[in-house]
């Protein structure tokens, strides 16, 4: 019969794992999306990039794009937070993170919100007048 802090420990250790392969087999593996056809090239040089959901935690930054960077506190004006995405909404205000991302780091994160799949990428003004980009869910339609 197995010993007591056998049959505790193992569980312990195999959840870690497990979580680890979901996400290296759903988000993060290059062998689970290919980027479509259809969008433009990522341009060369540095993007700022506005995350509001997921992105915003360090840890999840790190195992998207391979660090945490140096995230600045934004706003955006003239939208709320519907579920995982956003909607336009006058006298609304989302808070979040700015980050600032290389060409190779935004084609990790675009892999990771799996860009022109589930998300599409959007240029936007920032209440302190800078702009970013920001993922948006894709309508049915799209």
């Amino acid at each position: 019969m197995p010993s007591p802090r056998l049959l505790i420990g193992l569980p312990l250790l195999a959840t870690p794992l497990a979580v680890a392969a979901w996400l290296w087999l759903t988000m993060l593996s290059p062998w689970t999306y290919e980027r479509p056809a259809h969008l433009a090239p990522i341009a060369e040089g540095s993007h700022a990039l506005f995350v509001y959901g997921t992105l915003t935690h360090a840890p999840i930054r790190w195992v998207a794009y391979g660090r945490t960077g140096d995230p600045e506190p934004a706003t955006l004006d003239g939208y709320r937070r519907t579920g995982l995405d956003l909607a336009p909404c006058s006298g609304c205000a989302v808070k979040g993170l700015r980050l600032t991302v290389s060409a190779e780091e935004l084609a990790r994160l675009d892999r990771y919100e799996h860009l022109g799949i589930r998300y599409r990428r959007d240029r936007v003004e920032l209440a302190d007048g800078r702009s970013a980009w920001v993922y948006r869910r894709l309508d049915d339609e799209d």
